[in-house]
């Protein structure tokens, strides 16, 4: 846990809590500690533009969380600096869930996850919603969309605090393109093997003849 993390989500009442639960002490260095970790470094960077989906949380009028999952091309979240990152968001269902919240609260909440190697990013930050067209040189640093993609908007995210969290319990999983890659050696080895045992046969048949 960093300390920038622990001072936005140890609110008085979990702070209780761990005194009730005897965990306190635990992170009570937290408080003094001057590593706050909420300015990106390169693992950090590197991570989160090496993932190709993320968990993104918003707190609506009504006082209600929303969750929802964010994907797209490994790299589409960018990481613009130290303290920001960004996205463009395209057309999709219309609901404007995320953008409505973001709009009256500007609080979110993001878990980035790395399955097979059970890793996972957590970040607070602040949204700024960027229309098509504003600050030029800030879309030039975001992906260019697929040709016919309709663009409603960037969102900006700055950084008030990140941190890794235990892998104790992810479960790995993998997508299909990470099993393809993992399995292509196997595959090659079986071609080959296929190759050898239909010469045998052929040698064979050749010497019954």
């Amino acid at each position: 846990m960093s300390r920038a993390y622990a001072d936005l989500a140890f609110t008085p009442t979990v702070r209780s809590l761990q005194t009730q639960a005897g965990s306190r002490h635990a992170y009570a260095a937290l408080d003094r500690t001057n590593d706050r970790r909420d300015a990106l470094g390169e693992a950090e960077a590197a991570f989160i533009e090496a993932r190709d989906g993320f968990y993104q949380a918003s707190v609506g009028e009504t006082g209600w969380p929303y969750v929802q999952f964010r994907g797209g091309p490994a790299g589409f979240l960018r990481v613009l600096d130290a303290k920001t990152l960004g996205y463009v968001d395209y057309r999709g269902n219309r609901q404007y869930i995320s953008t409505g919240n973001f709009q009256g609260n500007d609080r979110v909440s993001l878990f980035l996850m790395d399955y097979p190697n059970r890793r996972r990013l957590k970040l607070l930050g602040r949204v700024r919603l960027l229309a098509p067209g504003d600050a030029p040189e800030v879309w030039a640093q975001l992906p260019a969309p697929p040709e016919g993609t309709a663009v409603e908007r960037a969102v900006l995210i700055t950084v008030e605090a990140f941190d890794w969290n235990c892998p104790q319990h992810i479960t790995p999983r993998f997508t299909e393109a990470e099993v393809q890659h993992a399995v292509a050696p196997l595959l090659a080895e079986m071609d080959t093997l296929r190759a050898e045992i239909t010469q045998l046969r052929a040698a064979q048949a050749g010497l019954n003849a």
